[in-house]
Protein backbone atom coordinates (compact mmCIF):
# COMPACT_ATOMS: atom_id res chain seq x y z
CA UNK A 1 0.00 0.00 0.00
CA UNK A 2 2.75 2.43 0.98
CA UNK A 3 4.80 1.60 -2.12
CA UNK A 4 1.90 2.22 -4.50
CA UNK A 5 1.09 5.49 -2.74
CA UNK A 6 4.74 6.55 -3.07
CA UNK A 7 4.80 5.73 -6.79
CA UNK A 8 1.53 7.58 -7.34
CA UNK A 9 2.83 10.64 -5.48
CA UNK A 10 6.11 10.58 -7.40
CA UNK A 11 4.31 10.31 -10.75
CA UNK A 12 1.96 13.19 -9.93
CA UNK A 13 4.79 15.45 -8.74
CA UNK A 14 7.01 14.82 -11.77
CA UNK A 15 4.04 15.11 -14.16
CA UNK A 16 3.26 18.55 -12.73
CA UNK A 17 6.96 19.47 -12.85
CA UNK A 18 7.17 18.60 -16.55
CA UNK A 19 3.79 20.16 -17.33
CA UNK A 20 4.95 23.51 -15.94
CA UNK A 21 8.19 23.67 -17.96
CA UNK A 22 8.26 26.48 -20.48
CA UNK A 23 11.11 25.09 -22.58
CA UNK A 24 9.14 22.10 -23.91
CA UNK A 25 6.53 21.96 -26.64
CA UNK A 26 3.08 20.56 -25.90
CA UNK A 27 3.88 17.29 -27.72
CA UNK A 28 7.09 16.81 -25.73
CA UNK A 29 5.28 17.39 -22.44
CA UNK A 30 2.51 14.94 -23.33
CA UNK A 31 4.94 12.26 -24.53
CA UNK A 32 7.10 12.50 -21.42
CA UNK A 33 4.12 12.44 -19.06
CA UNK A 34 2.79 9.34 -20.85
CA UNK A 35 6.20 7.70 -20.45
CA UNK A 36 6.16 8.53 -16.72
CA UNK A 37 2.83 6.77 -16.28
CA UNK A 38 3.80 3.77 -18.45
CA UNK A 39 7.19 3.22 -16.77
CA UNK A 40 6.49 4.72 -13.34
CA UNK A 41 9.56 4.81 -11.13
CA UNK A 42 12.44 4.69 -13.63
CA UNK A 43 11.02 7.28 -16.02
CA UNK A 44 9.89 9.68 -13.31
CA UNK A 45 13.23 9.70 -11.49
CA UNK A 46 15.23 9.74 -14.73
CA UNK A 47 13.37 12.65 -16.31
CA UNK A 48 13.34 14.63 -13.06
CA UNK A 49 17.09 14.17 -12.61
CA UNK A 50 17.76 15.11 -16.24
CA UNK A 51 15.78 18.35 -16.09
CA UNK A 52 17.16 19.32 -12.69
CA UNK A 53 20.68 18.96 -14.10
CA UNK A 54 19.68 21.14 -17.07
CA UNK A 55 18.39 23.85 -14.72
CA UNK A 56 21.66 24.16 -12.76
CA UNK A 57 23.49 27.37 -13.53
CA UNK A 58 26.84 27.10 -15.24
CA UNK A 59 29.33 28.97 -13.11
CA UNK A 60 32.64 29.83 -14.77
CA UNK A 61 35.82 28.96 -12.92
CA UNK A 62 37.26 32.36 -11.98
CA UNK A 63 40.84 31.02 -11.95
CA UNK A 64 40.79 29.92 -15.60
CA UNK A 65 38.76 32.76 -17.11
CA UNK A 66 40.46 35.07 -19.60
CA UNK A 67 44.21 35.25 -19.28
CA UNK A 68 44.86 37.87 -21.92
CA UNK A 69 48.22 38.13 -23.67
CA UNK A 70 50.15 36.43 -20.84
CA UNK A 71 48.66 33.04 -21.60
CA UNK A 72 49.29 32.95 -25.36
CA UNK A 73 53.03 33.73 -25.53
CA UNK A 74 52.60 37.19 -27.08
CA UNK A 75 54.77 39.95 -25.71
CA UNK A 76 53.47 43.51 -25.75
CA UNK A 77 56.91 45.03 -24.98
CA UNK A 78 58.69 46.97 -27.76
Amino acid sequence: MLLSLSVLTLNVLVSVFIGRRHDLERFQKAAQIIIIWLIPVVAAIGLWAFYKSQDDEVKPDSNNFGGGAQGCGVSLDD
